[in-house]
């Protein structure tokens, strides 16, 4: 398996899998899905599209990877977070464990020290000020 992307939808619908598509895959690529309706309308001669029963044997083979992920995630969520975590910071975890997966197999520390380094470098610049606290932070640190 090769690179990932995760990314909260606001549903199943067409046009949030087609704005996904638009913004992550190249066109000319091939995209390998279930049989979910919404894909017909979205995956034109841009993009060449796998489309697999999920009651086929071969879906089992040509989605592992897809299946792979959304298990592994699960784990996250029920593990890591025991599944107590606000769901407006779900793109926060999601994003994470992307980061972590598409280096698993890094052999080079200083490398991903370097990726982290750009991102902060690419990001918005946002001040103490800025950051909308549930708590005081600066009275919560005082307070001890």
């Amino acid at each position: 398996m090769g690179r990932i992307r995760l990314q909260v939808a606001l549903d199943c619908s067409a046009y949030s899998l087609e704005t996904f598509i638009i913004h992550n895959i190249e066109p000319g690529s091939l995209i390998a899905t279930d049989s979910w309706r919404s894909y017909d309308t979205i995956l034109n001669e841009q993009y060449t599209h796998d489309k697999t029963n999920q009651g086929d044997i071969r879906a089992k083979k040509s989605l592992y990877g897809v299946h792979l992920v959304a298990s592994l995630v699960k784990r996250l969520i029920r593990g890591t977070y025991q599944g107590r975590f606000e769901p407006k910071y779900l793109q926060n975890y999601l994003d994470e464990y992307v980061f972590r997966f598409n280096r698993r197999n890094s052999k080079s520390i200083g490398k991903i020290f370097m990726r982290i380094v750009q991102q902060v470098v690419k990001s918005t610049k946002v001040t103490c000020r800025e950051i909308k606290w549930d708590i005081d932070p600066i009275s919560e640190y005082f307070a001890t």
